[in-house]
């Protein structure tokens, strides 16, 4: 929903103060001073010089979009696109590019006080696994392709900032590092952005993601989940002739009624909390008591400590399972593994935090209705560790997610990368 404070009628007054009645909580303002500095900030003629060349390479961004779309980035597998992307990223100016030790990407824009290192980041990664067809196929304005939204289009959104960054002559105060994240989807746990905040690692003042939704989106809440592997494992034989032998598929049973019977009892009340078994497999045929039984969970959570709380509650609930199905009669026994496979943490930024205002200052002063959320992005780790951290919009339309049928579509596409222009330079300040 947009607002337009330009000429607002009394019926559009009761709309809106509707709305956030409804909604329960108050759209999220900047201070006056924020809303100033951003206002003056755009009309520097650097600025407006970066805006008109955005609107100018438009076409040069959405071939950059279709070209990038079309190397597979799967999970684990980002090698090939993050070659390409790096020349693409060296091609517009940078002052330095590499590609670190986990597979990321860094394009490295010299700031004029190289004082502090402010992040702008979009993931390499899809969830597509190797040989999905994403070729790019347009119908009328409408681009499709696995991946072409989440978050090509982001990596998209970098190369054009950075081009008019270097054809305006706009200079940060800060260091800006041009980020294309590895492993931010599914089993990648965050691993390429984990990486730029391991022990030791150069510090890093602020991080500007940008993946998903509308212009507007201002993600200063991680969304935490913890993610296990249970497998379980047996002798396994013949369905007939060693029938009454320990079954992992059936500890396996015992081990989801246990879970989804305790869990349910917890999260029914408090803050949001969740749980879902994903996938299940195993087995070698169906006349064969299977050898290991495997599920995987995800538990997500608004809070840290409810997190480990359900946490608790699925190892407790796995072990009750198998010793219960052990104590049944059968011959042998099931042995329980639980592996750990994703583990992002909770946290949240006030809304005083100085970069959420300015990114609510800039999305309001671009004419749209900035969104306060939470969400499980690459802005998680940063976040939980109290680094001023942000996710925001790619812009223009889309829809299909995950899904084979992906699309987007540019209408004023280019206002979510000025919008970005203007929030990383509001970070970082105009060089001298």
């Amino acid at each position: 929903m947009k607002f337009s404070f330009v000429r607002v009628y009394p019926m559009l007054l009761v709309m809106v103060f509707s709305f956030m009645h409804i909604s329960g909580q108050e759209l999220p303002t900047a201070e006056k001073s924020y809303a100033k500095a951003i206002k003056k900030l755009s009309a520097n003629t650097q600025i407006q010089n970066a805006y008109a060349v955005i609107d100018e390479i438009d076409n040069q961004t959405t071939a950059d979009l279709i070209r990038l779309t079309e190397i597979e980035a799967p999970p684990f597998m980002e090698t090939k696109r993050a070659i390409a992307f790096r020349a693409m990223l060296e091609d517009t100016g940078m002052d330095k590019t590499w590609i670190d030790e986990v597979g990321n990407v860094i394009g490295l824009k010299i700031g004029t006080n190289r004082n502090r290192v402010v992040v702008l980041d979009a993931h390499l990664d899809t969830v597509f696994p190797e040989g999905t067809d994403v070729s790019v196929k347009k119908k009328g304005d409408t681009l499709f392709a696995p991946g072409i939204g989440d978050d090509t289009r982001g990596l998209a959104m970098l190369l054009a900032i950075a081009k008019a960054m270097k054809k305006a002559e706009l200079k940060a105060s800060a260091d800006i590092w041009f980020v294309a994240t590895v492993g931010e989807e599914g089993l990648g746990d965050l691993r390429g952005v984990k990486h730029f905040f391991r022990k030791g690692a150069p510090k890093i003042d602020s991080w500007i993601a940008i993946d998903g939704g509308s212009a507007g989106r201002v993600n200063n809440a991680g969304l935490g989940s913890t993610r296990y592997k249970a497998v379980f494992k047996g002798k396994g034989g013949h369905s007939w002739g060693a029938f009454g032998l320990a079954n992992p598929h059936h500890a396996l049973g015992y081990a989801i009624t246990h879970f989804t019977k305790e869990a349910k009892k917890y999260t029914d009340q408090g803050p949001k909390t969740s749980f879902n078994i994903g996938r299940i497999g195993g087995g070698t045929s169906v006349n064969s008591i299977p050898f290991e039984s495997w599920m995987e969970v995800d538990m997500r959570s608004v809070d840290a400590t409810r997190l480990l709380k359900i946490d608790s509650i699925f190892k407790s609930s796995m072990h009750a399972a198998v010793a219960e199905y052990n104590a049944t009669g059968i011959k042998d026994k099931i042995v329980l593994e639980l592996i750990k496979i994703g583990d992002r943490p909770s946290g949240e930024l006030s809304e005083t935090t100085p970069l959420v205002q300015r990114a609510i200052a800039a999305t309001t002063f671009f004419g749209e209705t900035p969104r306060l959320t939470r969400g499980s992005t690459n802005g998680n780790i940063p976040i939980a560790l109290g680094i001023p951290a942000i996710t925001i919009g790619r812009g223009g339309k889309g829809g299909g997610a995950h899904s084979l049928g992906e699309w987007w579509m540019n209408t004023d596409g280019t206002k979510a990368i000025k919008l970005a222009l203007l929030i990383t330079m509001a970070e970082a300040g105009l060089g001298n």
